[in-house]
Parts: C-alpha cells; structure tokens; sequence
C-alpha cells in the first residue's frame, strides 16, 4: 500500500469512528472511500455496532456489499445522519472541489442531506486557493454540452470534455450525463463562481462544494490524522 493511500484510509478511519449505533450514513464516491469501506465495515464490527449506508453511485454500492455493509435507498432516508466523502481540493475554509470520481451530482445531493459531513483526504489535496492546479469538474447534459462549453470559455474557463479511459468516447456518469472540467486557475471568489456556472442551462451540478463539509479529516505520510473543524463564514448566517 502507497503511503498515500494508506494516510487516506488512516483519515477514512478516524472519520467512521463517529458512526454511532443506528446511523444511516451517506457513502461519497472515489478511490478514497472505496479504499476505506474496509475500514468502516471492520470498524463496525469491532464495536458491534449496526448502522445504513446510502453510496452515492454504482462503484461504492458495489464495494459496500462486497464488505457487508447494509444498504438502504435514499428514497427511504432521504435525512441522513452522517455523511464520508472524499475530495479533490480543500482550501482553508474548508471549501471543496470535488468530481474527480465523476459522481458530483450525486454526491451532493447525499451530502447536504446529511446533519454532518466529514471529508477524508490526504495532506496534497490541500491548499491556499481552490483552482491550484485543480480544474472544476461539471456534470453535464449530453444534448447541451457544445453549448455549455461555449458558454464557459466566454467566462473565462478553459473547458476539457472528460475522455474514458478503457473505453472510447466522454465519461458517462451514472445519472446518463458527461464531465467537463473547466480550469480557471486559483479562484479569487469560488461563492461567485458557482453562481455563475449555475446560471448555465444545460450544467447539472457543478463540482464546488462550498460552506458544506463540517470537518476535514487529513491523513498523513507520518501515520497522524489531523482534524481541521470549519468556522462559520458570511454565508452560513
């Protein structure tokens, strides 16, 4: 195991010690929450505990069941109790870039329907601005997507249609859309830029996760997990 990956499932850990017996917990998507399903289904079963996972696309619903885990619809629980996601980004505010995995719409749909959301990283992912290094990635309708593209570029993005890889052609999400990532460079006003890119018709979600996560659980190359806790901003009052 990577060092990496091994602080990432360090930090999924640390975060799955806040499930609590009954939970009904929302399962984000990506290479670092599919690592660490091991790690929450040993944890559960060591502290006997019984708890719902609601996963936020086919991939984690897939890993869940091959660990064990209990599935529930979020049809069903559409209020959750906790939510364990990863990120691509994290700026000190604790603001995020996310869909990297290309599960975006989803994901933030399970979570902002949770009472808490923990986000589990490792030490690159974070820094001073969003943007650094770090396109935006925006589920897209298929129909509209030459139009969308044009639209960014006129907003001064530099838009790339996700290509599969193993496959031919744009990546599919699981709700039938593609993935643009846009690159802007550092943002200077990431609450604006959303609000720009969600006037689009024809973007579904975009991948700006703002006043959102309540912790960020950060793994280390040194084996340490550091908790950063979000501070209430303009835009929570």
């Amino acid at each position: 195991m990577s060092e990496y990956k091994s602080a990432r499932c360090l930090a999924v850990k640390k975060a799955a010690e806040q499930i609590e017996d009954g939970y009904v917990v929302g399962l984000g998507s990506g290479s670092t929450i599919a690592e660490g399903i091991e790690e929450i289904a040993v944890m559960l079963k060591t502290r006997n505990l019984k708890a719902m996972f609601v996963p936020s696309s086919y991939q984690i619903e897939l890993a869940a069941i091959s660990h064990g885990l209990k599935l529930g619809l979020f049809a069903e629980y559409p209020e959750l109790d906790l939510a364990i996601d990863g990120a691509d980004q994290v700026d000190p505010q604790l603001n995020l870039i996310k869909g990297g995995g290309a599960a975006l719409a989803r994901e933030k749909v399970v979570d902002t329907s949770a009472k808490r959301l923990l986000i589990v990283v490792d030490e690159r992912k974070l820094a001073a601005r969003l943007g650094e290094g770090q396109s935006v990635p925006l589920e897209v309708l298929p129909f509209a997507c030459q139009a969308v593209i044009r639209r960014i570029r006129k907003l001064g993005g530099k838009p790339t249609l996700r290509e599969g890889k193993g496959k031919v052609g744009p990546i599919v999400t699981d709700n039938g859309n593609f993935i643009v990532d846009s690159d802007y460079g550092p943002i200077d006003d990431p609450h604006s830029l959303e609000l720009q890119l969600r006037s689009i018709p024809g973007i579904v979600e975009t991948g700006l996760f703002l006043d959102m996560a309540h912790a960020v659980y950060v793994g280390k190359r040194d084996g340490s997990v550091q908790i950063l806790q979000r501070r209430l901003s303009s835009h929570d009052q």
